[in-house]
Parts: C-alpha cells; sequence; structure tokens
C-alpha cells in the first residue's frame, strides 16, 4: 500500500510537532482506501494524553480512547476512515520505537517525524506486516489544490 497526502496535510502535521516540541505530537490522518493506495482527505490533531510510569510525554504518546471514538464516530458520519496515525519524534529518528511497535494496529499507517531543535526534519511511515514488525510503507505528497 502507499500513503497519498498532500503538501497541505503534511505541513499541518509537520507544524502540530513544532509547536509540541519538546513533546510528542499525534493525531489521526482520515480517509479512504482506494485499491493499493490509502489516500488521505484530513487531518486531525489531538491532545497526547500520555501519563505512564516513568515516561512522560517528550518520550512517548497515547490518544485518548474516547477522542479516538469521537473522531471514528464523526469521520464514519463523513464516509471517511480512520486510516493511520501521526506522531512526532522529538531529536530522535522518525524510527517507530519498541513502545510504538507494542501499541501499533496492523491496519494503520503510522507516519513519524523527528523534531530536531524545534524544526521538523524527516518523515517515514511505516506499517505493521504479519509478523507484528514495522516495515517502512512509502507514501507520496501531492500538490495541494
Amino acid at each position: 500500500m502507499t500513503l497519498i497526502l498532500t503538501s497541505d496535510h503534511l505541513q499541518q502535521i509537520q507544524s502540530h510537532a513544532q509547536q509540541t516540541y519538546p513533546h510528542e505530537c499525534c493525531g489521526l490522518i482520515l480517509g479512504h482506501l482506494e485499491g493499493d493506495r490509502k489516500q488521505v482527505l484530513e487531518i486531525h490533531a489531538t491532545q497526547n494524553a500520555w501519563s505512564g510510569d516513568n515516561f512522560d510525554t517528550k518520550r512517548r504518546y497515547t490518544i485518548d480512547p474516547y477522542d479516538m471514538m469521537l473522531v471514528q464516530k464523526s469521520s464514519r458520519d463523513r464516509n471517511l476512515n480512520i486510516i493511520g496515525i501521526y506522531h512526532s519524534h522529538p531529536d530522535c529518528e522518525a524510527v517507530p520505537s519498541e513502545c510504538d511497535r507494542l501499541a501499533a494496529w496492523p491496519q494503520y499507517s503510522y507516519l513519524i517525524v523527528s523534531v530536531h531543535q524545534g524544526v521538523a526534519q524527516d518523515c517515514l511511515c511505516w506499517t505493521l506486516d504479519d509478523e507484528d514488525q514495522f516495515q517502512r510503507e512509502p507514501f507520496t505528497i501531492s500538490h495541494s489544490t
């Protein structure tokens, strides 16, 4: 599969990542499955609701299940689906962590933006394979209309 998003979508994600730096940002990617493509139609920024153990929101993220349910319902009402999740890695590479892998769902694309010193850098997309391991997923950026 290939994730297709516009330059505006990517800008929204990068802006969110820069605004929340040095903390991880997170959000939902809405769109449609079209054959071997995942067509992005909307980006929905969410709050990082992480409150676990000895880590803070500089190193982990989670989306509140209630927020996820609300977005799922409103997107379904508009004939959209949640097709992915994005988050940032402050001062770190755009490579999934073990925590990312353990929380991931196989049907989603995971777009990770590395943010170094407050500036969005690399952006990579990942998906889980049949053995629950992350594999790079291609993505294409089209010009905004």
